[in-house]
């Protein structure tokens, strides 16, 4: 069972990898102009959990493990949670990459992720949204500390930092407390979804 349990989790890893670059290459392609924090923010909302599960109940996955699951109790136990069901279409996906031709995989992913990929739209979602729901899926915490504060009162200059989980991952400054977490968020998503480099 527990060789079962790996081959699966390392399908799901790969599948991840494939649907993240797909549609990364996918949007940048339909938002030539978007900036790299507006395709961190519209990836993380085509690829998240929600999206996945939708995809993965679109294409019947769950009624066919259903279906060949050998223990259809526990089974029962974990369908309809969104987190199994998107791992599930990760792990499809993954499955998918090995054997078949990366064109059709590449077509299949974009057939089943149009909706989201169409709803995108750069700038609709603020950094710190998009922070706080990435770091949430493996469940960590995200938290803002002001650094610093400069200059006179009519030309004030903050600086915050952001924490997850307790370790520094970036900063960022503004005119505002709210622009300097705005900034120090986008520098994160940076860090945390790093875009693909230009050939």
């Amino acid at each position: 069972m527990r060789k079962r349990a790996d081959s699966y989790e390392r399908l799901e890893l790969l599948g991840d990898a494939v649907l993240q670059l797909v549609v990364t290459a996918e949007l940048m392609r339909r938002h030539p102009s978007a900036s790299e924090g507006d395709l961190a923010w519209m990836r993380q909302d085509v690829v998240s959990t929600t999206a996945c599960a939708e995809a993965a109940r679109a294409a019947g996955l769950p009624d066919e493990m259903a279906r060949r699951a050998p223990h259809d109790d526990a089974w029962k136990a974990l369908r309809g949670r969104a987190s199994v069901e998107a791992a599930l279409a990760e792990a499809v996906i993954g499955a998918g990459y090995l054997d078949l031709p990366r064109e059709d995989v590449e077509a299949a992913v974009l057939a089943a992720f149009e909706g989201p990929v169409a709803a995108a739209v750069p700038g609709r979602r603020d950094p710190k949204t998009s922070l706080q729901e990435l770091v949430q899926r493996d469940g960590g915490r995200v938290r803002y500390e002001l650094a610093a504060t400069e200059g006179p009162p009519h030309r004030r200059r903050f600086t915050s930092r952001v924490v997850v989980d307790g370790r520094e991952l970036s900063t960022g400054s503004g005119p505002s407390k709210q622009s300097s977490e705005q900034a120090a968020a986008t520098a994160a998503l940076r860090v945390l979804v790093p875009m693909p480099e230009e050939a």
